[in-house]
């Protein structure tokens, strides 16, 4: 009877102990479990300032330099994209504050909008939405883009720059044209902003491929 009893009482401390073991390793797993989600979500935070400035935005890369352009048809915005992709610059559209329709552009008509301007120069001192640029004085370097009118550069770049000071900075002129060269459009504009150090600038025609443009600005040594 004692050998029986001391049997049941062995057997009763081996399903205790089994139970409790069972109990701790349930308590155990539980915070390596919750430590996951924590890892991911420190991970994702640092991951995010390496990517921003390689989007050009706020980073240092490219913060000092800008695209100044007026386009008419489209020509010179698309290079103007490319400096822009290449260089890592900001952008800003010189636009009149009367738009050119496609009408106001027809050069053979001896009564549309650009032909009366050409004839009258007084009719070319235009206003433009807006001549500020954010954050002007921060910028080194400055390309202007533009198509070529009669052999200079479209009035509306004009009226931009005569309101702007470009002091300090280097200003590189670019153009589009189907046939035109760059001819004094850009000396003409250095005339007319009385500041900075001009470079002579590109031509490009109105097809031009983002690697003329690339190639282009590899030669600045900017």
């Amino acid at each position: 009877m004692k050998k029986l009893t001391a049997l049941f009482l062995a057997l009763a401390m081996i399903f205790a102990l089994s139970a409790c073991g069972t109990e701790n390793a349930t308590v155990t797993a539980s915070p390596e479990a919750s430590a996951e989600p924590s890892a991911e979500a420190s991970a994702e935070p640092s991951s995010e300032p390496s990517e921003t400035p390689a989007d050009g935005g706020d980073g240092s890369e490219g913060g000092n330099t800008i695209v100044v352009y007026f386009s008419a048809t489209g020509h010179t915005e698309a290079v103007a994209g490319y400096i822009a992709d290449a260089t890592g610059a900001d952008v800003f559209v010189i636009e009149p504050a009367e738009p050119y329709t496609s009408d106001d552009l027809r050069w053979t008509d001896e009564s549309s909008r650009v032909v009366q301007e050409y004839e009258d120069e007084s009719l070319r001192d235009m206003e433009l939405v807006s001549t500020d640029v954010p954050d002007w004085d921060s910028y080194d370097t400055v390309f202007i883009g533009y198509p070529i009118w009669w052999g200079i550069a479209a009035w509306p770049v004009s009226s931009f720059v005569t309101a702007n000071d470009f002091t300090g900075k280097t200003v590189v002129p670019f153009c589009t044209s189907s046939s035109s060269g760059l001819g004094d459009s850009g000396t003409l504009l250095e005339e007319a902003a009385g500041s900075g150090t001009w470079l002579e600038g590109m031509r490009f025609s109105s097809a031009a491929s983002e690697s003329d443009v690339t190639e282009w600005i590899g030669t600045l040594g900017l």
